[in-house]
């Protein structure tokens, strides 16, 4: 059985749609019969939240546990830490302890790799994990990398936010060189895009001509939507809250690319054995 495929949501910026996409990319593998874990990597515990734990602080085990656990090479239990969620996907939360754990993880040991080696001890169970990263370039963002198979960028479809990219493309460069040469970008997927405006199609051009000849930039935009903005006080996905709406469409385009390009990334590695 082959392990999960590891792929980090990441953007340096805030705002750009990383927990909305992690949280609903996970359950809509999930609704195709993927294994899935998501993985809270953020302090803020965005991703806790808004899958239906509304106070992260008053959680009992999360992340920033297992990781201690991982530095100081004690056991883990099975499924420690791991809640489950009604739509299928199981949970590795987060809370304000994990910034402390960031400031400590400068001192430690092999300190890029202390979550890929908590990862190591999950992989076999899941198809996918999924890393919901923190808005910033930092210790656990290059944790979240160093872990990771590939990177999936959301990018807000605006000016300033296209310009971030480039440093983000340096950082995961960086990273890959240093220290995971396997790590490769999935994708750019363009988010809040709201059609109404000529300003969102012209960057949204922009930024499929400017990347889409060296990365790929999703088919699948995510148009801008007050109901995708209510789900996070819900607990729920979008396609529990909206199913029939267009974000709720644009979700699954995206879990139908990133299964295609998984599979497709399955059969070249078979045909390399060979």
């Amino acid at each position: 059985m082959s392990k999960a495929t590891v792929m980090a949501v990441v953007n340096q910026k805030g705002g750009t749609g990383k927990t909305t996409t992690c949280e609903n990319l996970g359950i809509g593998l999930a609704r195709e019969g993927k294994r899935v874990l998501l993985v809270d990597t953020d302090p803020q515990g965005s991703l806790t939240i808004a899958l239906g734990h509304s106070r992260p602080d008053d959680l009992p085990v999360t992340l920033t546990d297992l990781m201690a656990k991982v530095m100081q090479d004690q056991p883990l239990a099975p499924k420690e830490g791991i809640l489950p969620h009604e739509e299928g996907v199981e949970l590795v939360p987060a809370n304000i302890t994990l910034s402390g754990l960031e400031v400590s993880l400068v001192n430690a040991m092999s300190r890029e790799t202390v979550l890929k080696q908590y990862l190591e001890t999950v992989k076999d169970s899941y198809d996918f994990i999924l890393l919901d990263c923190m808005p910033s370039l930092g210790m656990l963002t290059v944790n979240a990398l160093a872990a990771s198979d590939q990177v999936l960028i959301p990018v807000q479809a605006n000016y300033l936010s296209a310009k971030g990219l480039e440093q983000l493309l340096q950082t995961v460069n960086k990273v890959k060189r240093q220290i995971n040469p396997k790590l490769r970008i999935e994708g750019i997927l363009l988010t809040m895009v709201d059609y109404r405006t000529n300003f969102a199609k012209e960057i949204s051009t922009l930024i499929r001509d400017t990347y889409g000849r060296r990365l790929k930039v999703y088919d699948a935009d995510i148009p801008r939507s007050v109901r995708a903005a209510e789900i996070s006080a819900e607990g729920v996905s979008i396609f529990k809250h909206d199913p029939g709406g267009k974000v709720a469409e644009a979700y699954r385009s995206l879990t139908k690319e990133v299964m295609a390009n998984a599979e497709k990334r399955r059969k070249h590695q078979l045909d390399q054995l060979r």
